[in-house]
């Protein structure tokens, strides 16, 4: 069914995907919360507004979705089907922008994670990369 999307379709499809309050990082918010950590959301004076921000520890969590943050290797970074002239160098464009971002707040002397999207499904895996992340100094 989705082969048979019209390009009117899919662009409507596709501008409602979210780019904050996704399910993935509302469970990543969530809990982060639980295991007592305490952040900001989406700060705007730092590049990339990362998604969560805890400034006393100097380290900054993104939730990035695996479609359009390209994670290698994912079943979930599958490229579209039709129109790739517009897709690849759209997606491409994501990935080098992630790259610099991280660069640019690692060079202010932020520690950068990123959790994908596929990495949320595992709760276990997921609160042991949080608390080595955020419990390391």
């Amino acid at each position: 069914m989705a082969d048979t999307l019209t390009p009117e379709e899919r662009s409507e499809r596709m501008g409602r995907v979210r780019d904050r309050d996704s399910k993935a990082e509302m469970t990543v918010r969530r809990l982060v919360h639980s295991l007592g950590y305490r952040y900001r959301l989406h700060v705007a004076d730092l590049p990339g507004r990362p998604d969560l921000v805890f400034r006393k520890l100097k380290k900054i969590i993104f939730v990035h979705g695996c479609f359009w943050h390209r994670h290698d290797s994912c079943g979930l970074a599958r490229l579209p089907k039709s129109r790739l002239e517009f897709w690849l160098p759209k997606l491409q464009r994501n990935k080098e922008r992630d790259a610099e971002i991280m660069e640019r707040l690692e060079g202010e002397g932020w520690s950068v994670r990123v959790i994908w999207e596929c990495e949320v499904s595992s709760r276990d895996v997921l609160v042991n990369k949080i608390k080595d992340f955020l419990g390391a100094a």
